[in-house]
């Protein structure tokens, strides 16, 4: 199985900050890889590096075999990448059904229909706009409208945020369903229970580096490991 991403040594500043230090990781075809660890730690600057809108001073990031290090954020996306960043930004005032209409299309398997049957509830709620949608609703809406891209690899920053134990298992299934179809993850989660659960390979991180990386499975089975690094049990 080859990577579909790499990100080799990444040091990232805001202004003088110094946030990521020496980040490294790798994101394997077909597979979810999760990004855990608590507030602050630098999870989605680590994402905003990625994909462009916050870039390395030093590092590299490959993205499909091409060096992506200095590429805009656009260029990035219309690669194969779809990213749903933290906060849910849909269109507060467009139905769904609108909301859905905006992507640029892009020719692949998924369309409004297919979304609707991965996503019943937006199929029932399809002329409700944006802010009439509950927190899973929306988080579905973000989702659905990065899948209509068509994308090879899928970033998700915190999907879990804020919402229901259902729906955060809701929200789970979908996930794992887009790996089935042939779409790589990398999912960001302060929610260690969710993300140790549905990924395949985790990195955790804390402080702006990586403090740990391996398979899923082996670091759910260590509870005291996943307080030690999470904060949180990796259980119910």
């Amino acid at each position: 199985m080859s990577a579909v991403l790499v990100a080799e040594g990444l040091h990232t500043y805001y202004g003088k900050s110094h946030i990521l230090h020496d980040v490294s990781l790798a994101v394997e075809e077909g597979k979810i890889t999760a990004l855990l660890g608590r507030n602050g730690a630098g999870k989605t600057t680590t994402l905003r590096t990625l994909m462009g809108l916050t870039p390395a001073r030093r590092g590299r990031v490959t993205i499909f075999g091409a060096d992506t290090s200095r590429w805009p954020t656009f260029r990035i996306a219309a690669s194969g990448v779809g990213y749903v960043p933290e906060g849910r930004r849909i269109f507060a005032n467009l139905t769904v059904e609108e909301n859905l209409r905006v992507p640029l299309v892009r020719s692949g398997p998924w369309t409004i229909s297919r979304i609707y049957e991965l996503f019943p509830r937006l199929a029932e709620r399809r002329e409700s706009r944006g802010r009439q949608l509950s927190g899973g609703e929306q988080e579905m809406l973000s989702i659905a409208r990065a899948l209509l891209l068509n994308p090879r690899l899928l970033i998700l920053d915190e999907p879990s945020q804020g919402l229901a134990p259902l729906i955060v298992r809701e929200v789970s299934r979908v996930i794992s369903q887009m790996c089935d179809k042939g779409i790589s993850v990398l999912l960001v989660e302060q929610n260690a229970r969710m993300g140790l659960k549905i990924s395949d390979y985790v990195y955790v991180l804390d402080d702006g580096g990586i403090v740990h990386s391996g398979k899923s499975r082996d670091l759910a089975a260590d509870e005291n490991r996943v307080r030690a690094l999470t904060g949180v049990s990796a259980h119910e």
